[in-house]
């Protein structure tokens, strides 16, 4: 699931108008409400905030508000950058202080979706997964095959102890539990201890793991 980490600001100035986008995680339908009424409380004096929103749940929910604005000009174009980009539980209001200049309707579109695509530059985005923690037991003449084995199937380590034997916490993908299992079995024959431990989301925050 592809969301947003930690959110961001993002400015468009057309024909004078000033249009500021600000974007961030919601993963519930209260909480992109009070994200709107936060930023119209900021920006009080703003002629429009219209905003966008699609959260998971237990079920997909989209919804916008032009908040003013011609019908079809505003909320559902920035909807449509966030459905572009094939983002979950995420949120953006954008304000607009008028310039004296009317867009048209095209331009609003334009002005709407750009300032939308601006405001997620400056965002930190991450692709969540599923899967199941795992912690691996070996000796010291498994090490090298075990860690070959995991970094081919791209299986993120968590973390390493080192004692007597080597513990390895990491966290396999739903798809890859089965086959890693049988390759760490096959490559160690079967001297290595497996357990599979809860099922957590995770995801790369740079070089580094996360779990939610």
């Amino acid at each position: 699931m592809r969301t947003i980490y930690s959110g961001g600001e993002g400015e468009l100035i057309e024909k004078k108008s000033r249009f500021i986008a600000t974007v961030r995680s919601a993963c519930s339908e209260e909480e992109a409400a009070q994200f709107i009424a936060e930023m119209k409380k900021k920006y009080w004096d703003a002629r429009h905030n219209c905003s966008a929103y699609i959260v998971s749940g237990t079920r997909a929910v989209c919804r916008c508000s032009d908040d003013g604005e011609p019908a079809q000009t505003a909320g559902r174009p920035m909807l449509d950058v966030l459905l572009g980009e094939q983002l979950h539980d995420t949120a953006v209001v954008v304000t607009r202080y008028f310039g004296g200049t009317l867009l048209g309707t095209g331009g609003l579109v334009r002005a709407y979706q750009g300032a939308v695509r601006e405001g997620l530059k400056n965002c930190v985005i991450i692709d969540k997964e599923r899967g199941r923690r795992l912690t691996i037991g070996t000796d010291y003449n498994g090490l090298g095959k075990i860690q070959h084995l995991l970094a081919q199937q791209e299986i993120p380590v968590i973390d390493t102890a080192y004692t007597d034997r080597v513990r390895i916490l990491c966290v396999a993908p739903f798809e890859k539990q089965e086959q890693t299992q049988k390759q760490i079995t096959e490559a160690t024959n079967g001297t290595a201890q497996i357990i599979w431990d809860e099922e957590v989301t995770y995801a790369f925050i740079g070089k580094n793991i996360e779990i939610f």
